[in-house]
């Protein structure tokens, strides 16, 4: 339940980051809105998973990393962003991290 609540922190808050560049520094409500609520529906989702029993740096690591890489991903298809070699190793060493975090018994 704790993964799928992550995850679920996780979709809000890709939502919300990228809504924050369509709201133009807040100048459109509507995307201003959502900012608004998938930051606070990420934040309530990843306590519930706090609540849980994960470990906070397991936890905001797979929050964070997963969030970022999908950021980058996302800024790159659809939001007009450049994805160079560069970024895409970041993004791997990113997801690497991750993945020893948990490996390292993190969870």
């Amino acid at each position: 339940m704790a993964w799928l609540l992550l995850f679920g922190a996780i979709a809000t808050e890709v939502v919300a980051t990228s809504a924050l560049k369509l709201s133009n520094g807040f100048s459109h409500l509507g995307w201003s809105v959502v900012v608004a609520l998938g930051y606070v529906a990420s934040f309530v989702l990843l306590a519930q998973v706090l609540k849980l029993h994960m470990d906070v740096g397991t936890a905001y690591a797979v929050w964070s990393g997963v969030g970022t890489a999908a950021i980058a991903l996302i800024g790159a298809l659809f939001l007009g962003e450049s994805l160079t070699l560069v970024k895409v190793a970041g993004i791997l060493l990113i997801v690497g991290g991750v993945v020893v975090l948990n490996l390292a018994g993190g969870h």
